[in-house]
């Protein structure tokens, strides 16, 4: 499987001085000083991008062309808005254009109910642009800053958080991001949307309403009425994976069923089964899922979440890639959700994982 690689039109990389700092010009210039005052803005909105699209190569696609128009028409940038504020309103017109011609991206548990588990109900393979796809943590959440605005972007980078964004029309979507995750106020969002606040102020209750009838409260809030963050989207609890990922190589049932929720489901994309319930979660492990007894893990950090590598044994020697797997939790020491994500080829260098383990 391949996917769209960077572009020969992109937008030139900064040149360094000898002090290692790039040299932008002050009047735009040449085009790679230009490319030096927009790279840096490559991160936060490839975390933009993706929470609008719900795809880790789709949001690069939308960055680099985003980046690529900027580039090309800066000499037409007034400075009237920040430099920040007009790159956000291309991304988002970006963004609105692949929306258009897309389909939602969904989990399995979006497409039908659960199926038992079997591997005869293992169900149809979607093609890749269906399904909501994984994103390293590093691609879109910034290294430092202030700590609640930090939890605020990995909460909202969260698989079931994004995949309820995709539930909203493209602009509600825009509004919310822009409003409770990288908290612009209702006049800065008009602006960009070209529109009113009252229409901002209405769009935002109505894709808060959506989310709330699919249980999810928006990841942040700021201002008047806004909600504590929800237990779920709690940060990420290294102890409680180092506990499932113990549990899960010596393939250890009933540790792992301490670990479990009782409602926790488990999913495999590409494919559209998914088990519901801790006893069917454990039923597949122990049936149609033994293959993955001896396997090793390598954590990683993906949406925000507790993740890893997982790699099987291979009879030939030492452990082959399986699945990047991502957690989902409670808040409160449990775990709800476990996704699995079986194209290795694709989501294993993305991530930085190793092809293969070698024997002990």
């Amino acid at each position: 499987m391949t996917h769209t690689a960077q572009r020969s039109d992109a937008p030139p990389r900064p040149r360094a001085t000898a002090t290692g700092a790039p040299t932008p010009s002050t009047s735009g210039g040449e085009g790679e000083d230009v490319g030096a005052l927009l790279e840096p803005y490559r991160r936060e909105l490839t975390g933009y991008c993706y929470r609008m699209l719900g795809g880790a190569f789709e949001a690069d696609d939308a960055v680099q062309e985003t980046l690529l128009r900027a580039w090309r028409s800066y000499d037409r940038f007034e400075g009237r808005s920040s430099l920040r504020s007009w790159l956000y309103r291309i991304a988002t017109n970006v963004c609105f254009d692949h929306l258009g011609s897309s389909k939602r991206r969904e989990r399995p548990m979006g497409l039908g109910g659960p199926q038992p588990a079997e591997e005869q109900y293992f169900g149809d393979v979607l093609a890749e642009d269906r399904w909501l796809e994984p994103v390293p943590d590093d691609a879109v959440l910034p290294r430092e800053g202030d700590p609640a605005d930090v939890a605020v972007g990995r909460e909202s980078i969260r698989l079931a958080f994004v995949a309820a964004l995709q539930h909203l029309p493209a602009r509600q979507r825009a509004v919310l991001v822009l409003r409770e995750v990288l908290r612009w106020s209702a006049a800065e969002v008009a602006a960009l949307l070209d529109t009113t606040v009252a229409s901002v102020n209405s769009a935002l209750q109505r894709a808060r309403a959506t989310l709330g009838s699919k249980g999810l409260r928006r990841a942040g809030g700021h201002g008047e009425g806004a909600d504590l963050p929800e237990p779920q989207w709690a940060e990420i609890d290294q102890q409680l994976l180092e506990r499932y990922l113990d549990a899960f190589e010596r393939y250890d049932m009933d540790a792992l069923v301490a670990l479990l929720h009782e409602d926790a489901v488990l999913n495999m994309p590409p494919y559209t089964m998914w088990v519901h319930g801790r006893s069917e979660v454990i039923r597949w492990m122990t049936g149609p899922g033994a293959g993955c007894r001896g396997s090793r893990c390598v954590p990683v950090q993906a949406n925000g979440s507790m993740a890893y590598g997982q790699y099987r044994r291979d009879p030939t020697g030492g452990w082959s890639p399986w699945g990047l797997a991502v957690l989902e939790d409670d808040g409160s020491g449990r775990i709800t959700g476990i996704t699995t994500f079986l194209d290795t080829a694709t989501w294993f260098p993305r991530f930085g994982l190793p092809d293969r383990l070698p024997a002990l």
